[in-house]
């Protein structure tokens, strides 16, 4: 019987998913951002042959690290699908599906529920799930990312800005990709991630680049006045 589940919840039924998988392991997320523990989970996966598939859908939100680690583990296959919005985390012999993102700040900080399926006691549900998935791995195209590319395509994008695509530091004010979850750049976030407080006063709107007077925070990057805009356009 289909199973709830809450934060806690989540990342435990995906830790031990990914553990007990012998034959297939798929992670589909928008979001991508892989922890030390989930790469060492991966690590141990990829030394069994095991079928490794990572679907997901914000190519601007690869940090290099993690794209670095991705080239060095040939064992796991890449895929991009553009219009991904959907989260599943899906083996052989179980399945979750759930609001968190394989992103850091949905673990820590988010607030999540999903639903885990066994293929043994829900096997019409799992079926269902398992058809899905393969249509979205059909629909999705190969990738291989580099450094160089995550360099490059942040440099292209800073000749071009796009009010589409970019946000604002809510810590310094600089530029970067509009990215609701983790609106700061890398060096404003490991300040930030020393003590942790998602509540914390920022000084600027992650969506317009105004000053917000300590009215925005990591949990509300952007004032209220913009909020209903940055839903239009973000699609939020």
């Amino acid at each position: 019987m289909a199973e709830f589940l809450d934060t806690p919840g989540v990342s435990y039924y995906l830790k031990r998913l990914i553990n007990n998988a012998t034959d297939k392991l798929y992670l589909i997320s928008p979001y991508l951002q892989l922890n030390n523990q989930l790469k060492l989970a991966l690590t141990d996966r990829q030394k069994f042959s095991i079928d490794i598939i990572v679907i997901y859908g914000k190519m601007s939100d690869i940090n290099p690290e993690d794209s670095t680690w991705l080239q060095s583990m040939p064992g796991i296959k890449l895929l991009f699908h553009k219009d991904l919005h959907a989260k599943c985390y899906f083996s052989e012999k179980e399945a979750i599906i759930t609001s968190m993102n394989l992103y850091m700040y949905s673990q820590q900080n988010n607030v999540e529920m999903g639903v885990y399926i066994s293929k043994e006691t829900d096997g019409e549900l799992y079926k269902q799930i398992s058809e899905e998935v393969d249509r979205i791995k059909r629909a999705s195209e190969h990738r291989t990312i580099s450094v160089q590319k995550v360099e490059e395509k942040v440099a292209k994008t800073k000749e071009k800005p796009s009010r589409k695509h970019f946000g604002y530091c809510i810590r310094t004010g600089v530029e970067i990709p509009f990215n609701i979850e983790n609106p700061m750049t890398y060096d404003a976030f490991k300040e930030w991630n020393k003590y942790k407080n998602p509540e914390h006063s920022e000084k600027f709107c992650h969506f317009s680049g105004e000053k917000s007077n300590g009215e925005t925070s990591k949990s509300h990057p952007v004032l209220k006045k913009n909020w209903q805009k940055a839903k239009e356009i973000f699609n939020l």
